[in-house]
This record gives C-alpha cells, sequence and structure tokens, in this order.
C-alpha cells in the first residue's frame, strides 16, 4: 500500500509539541502503520516538525503547546525559528509526500531527508534491495552555493549507503526542481 493510499485514511491524532519534535500517546500504531509517520519509541510517537506540519495541514493531527491548540501557521513558525532551512525542507518534504513516497527524516545521514519507492513497507532486520532507501534528498534555496568537496561528499555518502542523491531546489515561488548527481568513474 503506497503512502498516497494510506492518507486516504483519516485517523485523528492529539500530539503534544515538545521543542523541535510533537509527541503522540494515543493511536500511535495506527498512525505510524498507515503513512509511516515518526518514530515509535516505548510508548510514544514521535514526529518530526516537517511530519507534524503536514498531519496538521491534513486536518489528521491536532498539537497543544502548553494546553492551547495550535494552528498550521503557529507549528510552522515555530519550526522555522528553531531552523532557518525549515520553509525549503517541508516544500520538499511535503512535494514527495504528495507524489506518494514514503519520506524519512535523514538526519542520520546527514542529509534532509531519506525516501523510499512506492508501495515498499519499512521494516527493521535485513531488507532487500527494493527495501533500502532509494534517494538522499539535500533541500536547497535557489541561491544556495558550494563547494565541490561538499558536492563530492554528499555523492559519496549515496553511493555507500546504495541511495542516489538527489538535490531539491526551491525557488523563491516554492517551486522544485530536482537535481540528481551521479559519481562516474572514468
Amino acid at each position: 500500500m503506497t503512502a498516497e493510499k494510506t492518507d486516504e485514511k483519516k485517523l485523528h491524532a492529539e500530539g503534544v509539541l515538545e521543542e523541535n519534535k510533537v509527541v503522540i500517546w494515543e493511536n500511535i500504531e495506527e498512525l505510524y502503520d498507515n503513512g509511516f509517520f515518526g518514530k515509535i519509541l516505548d510508548n510514544r510517537l514521535e514526529l518530526a516538525m516537517a511530519e507534524a506540519c503536514i498531519l496538521i495541514k491534513r486536518g489528521r493531527l491536532t498539537v497543544t503547546q502548553e494546553g492551547k491548540n495550535m494552528e498550521f501557521s503557529d507549528l510552522f513558525e515555530h519550526a522555522c525559528k528553531m531552523d532557518r532551512r525549515f520553509p525549503e525542507r517541508f516544500r520538499v518534504y511535503e512535494d514527495l509526500r504528495e507524489r506518494g513516497l514514503v519520506v524519512r527524516t535523514g538526519l542520520k545521514f546527514g542529509c534532509d531527508h531519506r525516501v523510499y519507492e512506492r508501495g515498499v513497507q519499512l521494516k527493521r532486520g535485513p531488507k532487500s534491495a527494493k527495501e533500502h532507501t532509494k534517494w538522499i534528498v539535500y533541500c536547497i534555496p535557489e541561491d544556495y552555493t558550494c563547494s565541490f568537496q561538499e558536492l563530492s561528499r554528499s555523492v559519496r555518502l549515496a553511493h555507500n549507503i546504495r541511495a542516489k542523491m538527489l538535490w531539491a531546489l526551491v525557488d523563491n515561488e516554492g517551486d522544485i526542481t530536482y537535481y540528481q548527481v551521479l559519481r562516474v568513474k572514468p
């Protein structure tokens, strides 16, 4: 079942903002299983800010902070204060989710997002080649500049984990252009 089809199931959850994440205590398996949102830890589900924002936007999540309900704009503004690159990261996250892809945080790989092929069911333990991360994504504004060393490190990282590297360039209008950069051996 793709993320696109699972989003049709309109589960609703309630979460609490805790600095840089939203924590959900009830119905955690259902929310995780119906779209692979968040990370289950002990008896709670922790959502990254992009995940929480998209779920609020879709009407599937209510977030409170100090007992007060937050609107999408409140949570988005909070995330932007914590991460100046959040607007690009969220725009790319939203675009990839709208395409029916499973998108996870890329922190452990030093990128913005990890993306899996459509239809992949996330699981722990040994995986087939199809079940591994397909792309690692770096979200950048259109005026971004980098060194060849930074670009090379990104490509090597992707190659080392058997993924493809994408640079998601977000322009001032919020449009995204994806560039795949490959390592070529002469």
